[in-house]
């Protein structure tokens, strides 16, 4: 796993994860004492003032302590563009509310989940179960 922060999924309470991408970015949210993830939504907000606007609210009302971002890799575990995208975001995320930011290594999380019919229509969220419940196991 690639952190920018210790794991504090010791220390109880809650932890929301990002599956970020350029026109939808998965929320999920989980605390550290059941160590599971549920999904919140997907949010295809016209432009990054609107992405942050609707991650504020989100921020607000659930009160996480520990942000999680995911990052898409190569399967080889090469970086590519989208991987320093995701790191900006991580990076805003931290800039804008002062809260931590730990990376994920994402691979295959969208993958695993786009054959399931039932997740289509929130799969970037539930993508973003998959890498909460990885920083959890990690």
């Amino acid at each position: 796993m690639l952190k920018s922060s210790p794991n504090s999924a010791a220390v109880p309470g809650t932890v929301m994860a990002f599956d970020y991408g350029l026109r939808r970015v998965g929320v999920a949210v989980g605390n550290t004492v059941t160590k599971l993830g549920q999904p919140l939504k997907t949010i295809t907000a016209p432009n990054a003032d609107g992405l942050f606007r609707e991650i504020e609210c989100l921020l607000g009302e659930w009160a996480p302590n520990q942000l999680v971002v995911g990052l898409p890799m190569h399967p080889d575990g090469a970086e590519h563009e989208m991987t320093s995208k995701a790191k900006r975001f991580g990076n805003q995320l931290h800039g804008r509310f002062g809260l931590p930011v730990s990376w994920v290594d994402e691979r295959y999380t969208s993958a695993v989940l786009e054959g399931n019919a039932q997740m289509r229509d929130n799969l970037d969220a539930h993508s973003a179960v998959l890498i909460l419940e990885q920083y959890f196991a990690e």
